[in-house]
């Protein structure tokens, strides 16, 4: 009779799942970027914590991977996955990937050497000065538009940090928590001799990206998107940012 309990009750629990979603694994990627994604931390950091948490909600069983950023736009490109967790936009990108609602805000801002007096209002002002920034990475439309702008493609913030340390570079620019989080860390003996630019670049929406050859990527990021929702209104979205310490 229990048996035939539980079989009733998983009956009833798949009929509940959107349909055709209840049997499918989305795979999931991102790039190492902590606070937000890293295998180190837990649920793999906050970003993916909330992504595999609302996707699992919309009825999605999910795997993840982390590979380099590059490697990851490439990988949904070729459908190697399914969904890359920490995008922002670039209509680039939304010509392979089709984008979700943003379920983050990401403060992006400069860095200079303390007491280099950078002054910064608008683009032009930085023309002078040479700008080390992560390769492959959108930041704004019109920054990463502005030919004007001498950009060092480099592979990391932790790079650019040290690179500007050592007077190579004038600038870089990260996600405010990203930077904190890695100048508390890695960069701690260099953390005193560098400093924000008081005025953000720009406040970027962070939304998954779900590849375009999946046959369903738009009821994915619809499902995702009605999950981050429930998520805010019951709570559960709050009590993962409180976990991870923001």
């Amino acid at each position: 009779m229990n048996g035939l309990r539980t079989c009733c009750l998983a009956l009833v629990l798949l009929s509940l799942l959107p349909l055709g979603v209840a049997a499918q694994t989305l795979r999931l990627v991102a790039d190492p970027w902590p606070p937000f994604n890293d295998q180190t931390l837990l649920n793999n950091g906050v970003a993916s914590d909330l992504v595999s948490t609302a996707l699992t909600r919309a009825g999605y069983v999910t795997s993840y991977v982390e590979v380099p950023w590059e490697r990851a736009v490439r990988g949904l490109q070729r459908a190697d996955y399914d969904v890359l967790i920490n995008a922002w936009y670039s209509d680039e990108r939304a010509t392979f990937g089709y984008y979700s609602q943003p379920y983050l805000i990401n403060r992006i801002r400069f860095l200079q050497r303390k007491g280099a007096n950078i002054k910064f209002e608008q683009l032009p002002d930085l023309y002078p000065y040479s700008i080390a920034v992560v390769r492959g990475y959108a930041y704004s439309s019109e920054f990463d538009q502005d030919t004007r702008l001498s950009k060092v493609g480099v592979l990391s913030f932790e790079t650019g940090a040290r690179m500007l340390h050592a007077k190579r570079v004038g600038l870089t620019l990260e996600d405010e928590f990203v930077a904190r989080y890695h100048l508390g860390r890695e960069l701690s003996g260099i953390r005193d001799e560098l400093e924000f630019l008081p005025q953000p670049l720009s406040e970027n929406g962070l939304h998954i990206l779900v590849s375009r050859l999946h046959p369903e990527y738009r009821q994915i990021a619809e499902a995702f998107n009605r999950a981050i929702e429930a998520m805010r209104a019951d709570g559960s979205y709050a009590e993962i940012l409180q976990r991870h310490g923001l």
